[in-house]
């Protein structure tokens, strides 16, 4: 059975990706803010449908594909989705974007102005999510009731948990977030029209 394979930034840049098809699971806020300067796909990986994606932008089941988020997580997951589609040459990037972008791979996208509309990324709403559910339910298993320190001791097992699996449920339901959805909306931008594999949302 076919299993999704890791690659190094360095490694790709030196593939040849004409032909391949890159696709971009991170939310439609960061996809806006930065994203690769070459063609992609993009797909959120919470609402992504290989074959739809593959659909739209003219990839067959063996073509090579390569899933990118901000770090590699949320792309270990879309590597898994397509490769259960029945995809037979899925790698994800290791290190995501930040990664491409030490490698030399240049970026495109629109840099939001420092105000209070601007959200922070994903990574760091998740860090924050969990530390002030940690603190709230700390404060009231002191205050109200010693049960609430359970809702703490859960929380720390799922950081965990993410840190051992790469799977973290709090990220997947922070992307779900309306001022997550900034940017390209829908699922998947509609790309492949007359266009080259990985032809670009922009």
């Amino acid at each position: 059975m076919a299993s999704s394979k890791s690659i190094s930034a360095q490694a790709l840049r030196q593939k040849d990706l004409k032909q391949a098809l890159i696709v971009d699971v991170r939310s439609p806020m960061e996809f806006s803010e930065k994203r690769l300067a070459m063609p992609t796909a993009f797909a959120p990986v919470t609402e992504l449908d290989p074959r739809q994606v593959a659909l739209r932008s003219g990839a067959l089941t063996d073509t090579p594909i390569y899933t990118l988020c901000a770090s590699g997580k949320r792309a270990q997951t879309a590597a898994a989705k397509f490769v259960e589609a029945g995809f037979t040459d899925v790698t994800y990037i290791e290190g995501g974007l930040a990664a491409c972008q030490e490698a030399g791979f240049p970026t495109a996208g629109q840099a939001l102005p420092k105000t209070g509309e601007s959200s922070p990324t994903l990574d760091r709403q998740v860090r924050l999510a969990a530390g002030a559910l940690t603190a709230v339910f700390v404060l009231l298993g002191f205050f109200v009731h010693k049960a609430f320190l359970l809702g703490a001791l859960f929380v720390g097992c799922g950081q965990v948990f993410s840190g051992l699996t790469n799977w973290c449920g709090l990220g997947l339901l922070l992307m779900r977030a309306p001022w997550n959805k900034k940017g390209c909306a829908g699922a998947s931008c509609p790309i492949g029209a007359g266009k080259s594999p990985g032809a670009s949302c922009q």
